[in-house]
């Protein structure tokens, strides 16, 4: 194929990929909000809810470097397909026990775990994939249209949830869910996920390495990557802490203040409004520089920002105001999750070999969330027995104390040589401007 089709080939890919992104986040969304309210409603236990969220993530933590491996050997595509096939049937298979037995917690919890898996297998393949599937020149553009995907879909799906909630069975939700998750195979079958693969020729009488052999060399590559480490541990400790956004927002909101599911779900729209808008800007932008500089300031400001949902807890304020404030927190929020996420993206994406993508973004992954199940008991516990207001203050303050410390200017410098010359001649222009 010649230059000019693999760039029109990698520009459908671009948009089918947004497209199937919006497609299937949207019938997962509009579940999630579902079960969430249910859980609560029934429950009425933060502790209850962090175990469903515990349900989501333990299984990617303990499962995901063998997902990168498995990622790195096989078929892409196929792992793809397959997942969200699996998806697809586990959504059908909840359908049937809910129209005959009826929903429980315990149904909910291992669907959940079993749905946290398709996706972080589907996941992993497609993140390792966007250098295979997008040329280099687009690859923060490929970046920005998927987070873009997510949001559209993030901003429907809370709205739509809160609509239908209390109005429709959960088996409405179900088969929506079931109708994306179709939609997405369909569209995913297209896309040819070696585009901008060179085929390496295999060595004569080269023998296949192991499944173990082919993780312990995943981790010998990162081990190399010292920037990446810090980036790993950074991740590690965000989000252990993050627990108390995970847990304490939905819990505040419809446990203590009482907030309707309709109010609630614009809030969380308004949430993807944000992700959104800062998408779109980062899709037209020329790349960013100092990625890991930029990054370091988006998680200082979402620190402020978990501080600041506390005080509708604090201060009295109106129903009405209330649903506006956090709608105002969560435009905010979504917008510097983009901040934090994209530049750093891009950077692994351009930073790691294409060999050791599945594997090293699967290691990314579980270390980066190999302390959320212990934050989300911890936190599920503390709101239960301690006012939610401390508990985000003193989250909030530890998460600026963390960032500081592991991203200080020594880090920034060695991950960004160029940024100590630039930040150099800066303060020369500053002195110079004051002397005369």
């Amino acid at each position: 194929m010649d230059d000019s089709l693999k760039l029109k080939k990698a520009t459908y890919h671009l948009y089918t990929f947004m497209i199937s992104k919006m497609v299937s986040t949207f019938g997962a969304q509009v579940y999630t909000f579902a079960i969430s309210f249910y859980i609560l409603q029934l429950t009425g236990s933060a502790t209850s809810f962090a175990t469903n969220l515990i349900c989501n993530i333990l299984p990617r933590t303990i499962l995901s470097p063998f997902a990168g491996a498995i990622t790195d050997r096989y078929s892409k595509k196929k792992i793809v397909i397959l997942s969200q096939i699996a998806t697809t049937l586990t959504i059908i298979i909840l359908l049937g026990i809910t129209l005959t037995s009826g929903l429980s917690l315990i149904t909910i919890y291992i669907t959940t775990a079993i749905l946290s898996l398709t996706s972080m297998f589907s996941g992993i393949a497609f993140t390792s994939s966007i250098t295979s599937l997008i040329d280099q020149n687009r690859i923060q553009k490929a970046m920005s249209l998927n987070q873009m995907a997510i949001s559209f879909a993030a901003i429907g799906s809370p709205a739509v949830g809160g609509v239908l909630y209390g109005t429709v069975s959960i088996p409405v939700f179900l088969l929506i869910y079931i109708g994306a998750s179709i939609i997405a195979v369909i569209l995913e079958s297209t896309m040819n996920f070696k585009l901008f693969v060179t085929e390496k020729q295999p060595v004569k009488g080269e023998q296949k390495e192991s499944m173990w052999q082919s993780m312990k060399a995943g981790i010998s590559y990162l081990k190399l990557q010292r920037i990446i480490m810090i980036m790993i541990w950074i991740g590690l400790l965000v989000n252990f802490l993050f627990g108390a956004f995970e847990v304490g927002y939905s819990y505040i909101l419809i446990e203590k203040l009482k907030m309707e599911s309709q109010h609630f779900g614009l809030t969380q729209g308004a949430f993807s409004l944000g992700m959104l808008v800062m998408s779109i800007y980062f899709s037209m932008r020329k790349e960013v520089r100092f990625p890991l500089l930029v990054s370091k300031r988006g998680i200082i400001g979402l620190g402020f920002i978990l501080a600041s949902i506390t005080i509708p807890l604090l201060v009295p304020m109106s129903y009405i105001v209330q649903v506006g404030y956090y709608m105002f927190i969560m435009v905010t929020f979504g917008a510097m999750i983009i901040v934090v996420n994209t530049p750093l993206n891009v950077m692994l994406q351009k930073t790691i070999a294409d060999e050791y993508k599945g594997r090293v973004f699967s290691i990314l992954e579980t270390m980066s969330m190999a302390l959320m199940p212990l934050g989300m008991v911890l936190y599920g516990f503390l709101y239960d027995i301690l006012p939610a207001h401390w508990v985000l203050i003193v989250s909030a303050a530890m998460l600026i104390i963390v960032i500081l410390s592991m991203a200080r200017p020594t880090v920034v410098k060695r991950a960004h040589p160029e940024w100590e010359g630039k930040r150099l001649t800066l303060l020369k222009g500053k002195v110079k401007s004051v002397s005369s």
